[in-house]
């Protein structure tokens, strides 16, 4: 019996391999940050976010492309965004979590600005700082969402919520292992309500409620969690300390790590060149191929 359960993993394995060369072959030659963006590893996280079927990852791979091509996330340096994070309502944790991963904290009712643009770009930032900053055997980060503070008027409008969940589950998939939502009030409920309706189902099933008073929800967090890591904001004995200052510093940091990556010259004057790419990433036909 072990033997065919083997012989069936490896199945399954050769079975997605040949699907990652199908879709690379679909999407064609790409040139420049494109062609660095679509790794192996990235076209079996969008391949896995439809459930393997080769021409809904194509679609979504596509859609992204494009998107990638106008918001240029790998161009957002941390003077453009530090505004947004003054307050501390989203930023990468000193710490990480049992698997190693990336945590992000994020705390809604510390929201500083009205402009959805400069916020999703502030978001946007982050999420790709906590990919850079990923242990090499890990692709996926968690969230830690804290609601302290946060009321119905400090809460992010609709909009703004939907979309952070667009960004985060079309254009990033596979990314986020877990969110947690730690101990939210009950006015929460009604935002939830329409929020949950924007949330795939992949994506949906990564959404955890945790309650300090449920021994479950408790277990569950304690899981992912060391609680000496783990701010008390969430039930941990580590206290949450945001310096914007240090942080800064860090991101700063962070940023010629970012430049680097992409083939990018970072300047002092933070001015970005293209060190042999172009603008537009994407190609205007894609080039078939025998398979």
């Amino acid at each position: 019996m072990f033997r065919r359960k083997t012989e069936q993993e490896q199945n399954e394995a050769a079975l997605r391999e040949s699907k990652i060369k199908e879709l690379k072959t679909l999407i064609g030659q790409l040139s420049g940050k494109s062609s660095l963006y679509c790794s192996d590893a990235c076209l079996k996280r969008y391949l896995e976010a439809r459930n393997w079927n080769v021409g809904k990852a194509k679609k979504m791979l596509e859609e992204t492309l494009k998107w990638r091509s106008t918001f240029k996330p790998e161009q957002i340096r941390w003077d453009e965004v530090s505004g947004e994070g003054e307050t501390g309502k989203v930023y990468k944790a000193g710490f990480h979590d049992r698997h190693g991963r990336t945590v992000l904290i994020l705390r809604p009712g510390l929201q500083n600005t009205k402009s959805l643009e400069d916020q999703m770009k502030h978001l946007v930032y982050l999420i790709e700082n906590a990919i850079l900053n990923l242990p090499e055997d890990q692709e996926q980060m968690s969230w830690l969402i804290d609601f302290t503070e946060w009321t119905l008027s400090t809460s992010v409008p609709i909009k703004s919520a939907r979309e952070t969940i667009n960004i985060l589950q079309n254009h990033y998939p596979e990314r986020l292992a877990v969110a947690f939502l730690y101990n939210p009030p009950r006015l929460f409920e009604a935002f939830w309500k329409i929020v949950k309706y924007f949330i795939d189902a992949k994506t949906f099933q990564k959404v955890k409620f945790v309650y300090p008073k449920n021994p479950e929800s408790v277990e569950l967090m304690s899981s992912f969690f060391d609680e000496e890591n783990l701010p008390t904001e969430f039930g941990g004995k580590a206290l949450l300390q945001y310096n914007h200052e240090e942080f800064s510093k860090q991101m700063n940091q962070d940023d010629v790590k970012t430049a680097n990556f992409w083939g990018l010259v970072h300047s002092n004057n933070n001015q970005l060149h293209a060190n042999g790419f172009s603008g537009a990433e994407i190609a205007p036909e894609p080039i078939q191929t025998n398979p």
